[in-house]
């Protein structure tokens, strides 16, 4: 029998700080709690191909849903050392690719060519964008997030993500020449007429089990085919069991529940990018009379899901 190896081309991994630093024992360590971040990082690119994309995160607490199958419950780690990857390989008709925006200490403008650079702009297939700001509790680095978030903000596109605590990679990039107490954006961005796509956000009023699944029904009546599927689960460090009075897994056991084949990943950060949107075939969503949708958000929790279209 022969053995076929599929090749990544582009690879997503989320892991908690503690998987990442590790246990160091004295407080003077920060340093060596970067460095030994760096070095897992390098050590986990060296397994991949030469020219895959990666985009690596460190978060507070990951959602996983073991080995992405779907005969197994997605969890919510909320404590304890976790991560995954998710390994994309080339897919016809898709175009997913990486993109980094750091904030300039010298312009407070945002220069906006540079999305077209990134393929943010003047790019029709443009279905979904992946947004992760770091180091948002730096001075400006909300209102940066918002000259990002705001011009991609258009119907036809979904946008979920979340401020996570760092980003330990993005191999498009010479990582040595980003100032590591800059503040920026990184993402994913999926290309492709097929792709379909819809988001919920449950915000705080959401705190029990019912209002949870009514969330979960909404995104079900997206419509979204399910197979070649992916779910994303953006939450508050502030939610999970806590919000749920000591419940455990929650909001995943209800995204199950309703979406019995779709592998579930995610995690819990610093706050939340997301909005109730739909994009699918006809692009029709309902309309705000043009009133932007809100996209920034705390104690929330936003819920995505991404088809990449049937293969043959």
């Amino acid at each position: 029998l022969q053995r076929v190896h599929v090749l990544p081309q582009t690879v997503l991994y989320i892991a908690d700080a503690e998987t990442f630093s590790g246990h160091e024992e004295c407080h003077e360590q920060k340093k060596a709690r970067k460095r030994n971040s760096k070095e897992t990082a390098i050590a986990l690119e060296k397994l991949l191909p030469k020219r895959c994309q990666v985009l690596g995160l460190v978060t507070p607490g990951i959602v996983v849903t073991p080995m992405g199958s779907s005969s197994n419950q997605p969890q919510e780690i909320e404590e304890g050392e976790a991560g995954f990857a998710l390994l994309f390989p080339k897919i016809d008709g898709v175009k997913i690719h990486t993109f980094h925006f750091s904030k300039d200490l010298k312009n407070r403008v945002f220069d906006e060519s540079k999305f077209a650079e990134a393929g943010l702009k003047n790019n029709p297939d443009l279905r979904v964008v992946l947004l992760f700001g770091y180091n948002s509790w730096k001075s400006g680095a909300t209102r940066f997030l918002h000259q990002i978030v705001n011009p991609l903000n258009e119907k036809s596109i979904i946008l979920a993500g979340g401020q996570v605590e760092s980003f330990t990679s993005l191999t498009s990039e010479n990582n040595n020449a980003q100032p590591g107490d800059a503040c920026g954006v990184v993402g994913l961005a999926f290309s492709g007429p097929q792709i379909q796509s819809a988001t919920v956000l449950l915000d705080q009023d959401v705190a029990d089990e019912r209002t949870a699944e009514a969330a979960m029904q909404r995104l079900k009546a997206a419509n979204i085919p399910e197979r070649n599927t992916i779910g994303f689960m953006f939450a508050c460090v502030g939610r999970g069991y806590r919000h749920y009075k000591t419940k455990r897994n929650m909001e995943a056991d209800a995204f199950r529940k309703f979406f019995p084949n779709v592998p579930l990943f995610g995690f819990f950060g610093h706050g939340e990018i997301g909005c109730d949107r739909i994009v699918t075939g006809n692009f029709v969503l309902r309309e705000c009379n043009d009133i932007k949708d809100d996209l920034l958000h705390g104690y929330t929790t936003v819920m995505t899901l991404i088809h990449l279209g049937l293969t043959k």
